[in-house]
């Protein structure tokens, strides 16, 4: 017979083991993403002479497809199953670099730009996808009592994508052009279709599900956290490549990796903290956290302060998400929480869409640098739906 202690011990590591194949899959899934992003504003730039604002709407349509996807997405996990989403949206990814290819061919301009926001959009679908199958699914195996696990372990997959596929982009986009990124793209998301491959998957529910607008309701002021808090990422997603052209401090690969492995880092050590001291507390602190690490970006007279403060920005955002997660997946009805999780994860595409237009219209009015200033007050501001939920039961 198994020990009260034994039996502790074993499940959270039953529970990593049974969300492994899972997480497997969003990293490598998302790598196409991370493939892209220190290059993508380059290659704007350089190949297609564009400005800032442009480079910002390019990069932000990506997120105003998920956004518009959010809701189909929690609907086909809900009725259909998360391995179907899964599959679907990767299957959406491997046609984006398909598209990324095709703007190679067109003629330099905004023809080219025209094809890489189609690829844009693609990529948004694919992510809205993948993302809302994947916590559906987890949530699933785990149970709504782990959704802060769950979402810290998809989290650490995400990000850790975008942490090694930063210098791996870089690597391949010196080697092979931004042709070589498209190639990736295509053949990357294929890759993680063979991992999922075996994964048993979930019966979907066939329960009434509530109406859409409804669990946007119910999940709103947790999102609006999850918005306020994300603009420093977007910060460092859009402009900091820019960046660092700009002080000619060389590629930005090293930046994207500190952000990363910081997110991965408080991921790993703190990511149990939302489950069991409250969502609400650790966001609070956490974002905190973040805009001092947007604020020192934003004064950085070197290159390796620049990459510290990406660090301490990685490493508040880190637990922001799940911190406000948790307070979503409390407020949400328990025969939608696929739903939930997509309706909460829509605050960020609307952050993300949002955030790379402003950020660009605030680079062409002073300079690249002030975008960590607004990131920073953009990211305080959460603290004080952070605090609003403390003091709110969900109903």
């Amino acid at each position: 017979m198994q020990s009260p202690s034994n039996a502790a011990a074993s499940a959270p590591r039953s529970l990593f083991l049974e969300l492994l194949p899972i997480t497997l899959t969003v990293f490598v899934g998302f790598l196409t993403l991370g493939l892209a992003l220190p290059v993508l504003p380059l290659h704007l730039q350089s190949a297609l002479s564009m400005s800032p604002l442009v480079i910002g709407t390019v990069i932000a349509s990506q997120f105003v497809a998920a956004l518009l996807t959010r809701a189909w997405a929690g609907s086909m996990v809900d009725t259909r199953g998360a391995k179907r989403a899964v599959v679907i949206g990767l299957g959406l990814g491997a046609c984006s670099g398909l598209a990324y290819l095709a703007s190679l061919g067109a003629p330099a301009g905004y023809g080219a730009v025209a094809i890489l926001i189609g690829a844009r959009l693609l990529l948004g679908c694919a992510e809205s996808l993948v993302v809302t199958g994947a916590l559906g699914w987890g949530v699933g195996l785990a149970g709504p009592q782990n959704a802060g696990k769950v979402m810290a372990w998809v989290g650490i997959a995400i990000y850790g994508a975008y942490a090694a596929g930063a210098p791996l982009g870089v690597f391949v986009y010196g080697r092979f052009g931004f042709g070589g990124i498209a190639l990736a793209s295509v053949i990357i998301p294929l890759l993680a279709l063979a991992i999922m491959a075996r994964v048993p998957a979930l019966a979907p529910s066939h329960r009434v599900r509530v109406p859409f607008y409804k669990v946007l309701r119910a999940v709103w002021l947790p999102g609006l956290g999850l918005a306020l808090s994300s603009m420093g990422f977007c910060a460092i997603t859009a402009f900091v490549a820019l960046l660092f052209s700009a002080k000619g401090w060389g590629d930005a690969a090293l930046a994207f990796t500190s952000f990363g492995a910081a997110f991965i880092g408080a991921r790993l050590l703190f990511g149990h903290l939302p489950d069991q001291l409250g969502g609400a507390r650790v966001a609070l602190v956490c974002v905190l956290i973040e805009a001092a690490g947007q604020l020192l970006m934003w004064s950085a007279p070197t290159a390796l302060l620049a990459c510290v403060g990406a660090a301490i920005t990685g490493f508040g955002y880190s637990l922001a998400f799940p911190g406000f997660g948790v307070e979503a997946v409390r407020r949400a009805p328990p025969d939608s929480r696929a739903s939930a999780m997509g309706a909460y994860v829509a605050f960020l595409d609307i952050s993300l869409a949002v955030s790379g237009p402003l950020a660009g219209l605030v680079a062409m009015r002073w300079d690249v640098g002030s975008v960590y200033l607004a990131g920073a007050l953009a990211v305080a501001s959460s603290a004080c739906v952070a605090l609003r939920l403390l003091t709110t039961r969900p109903a």
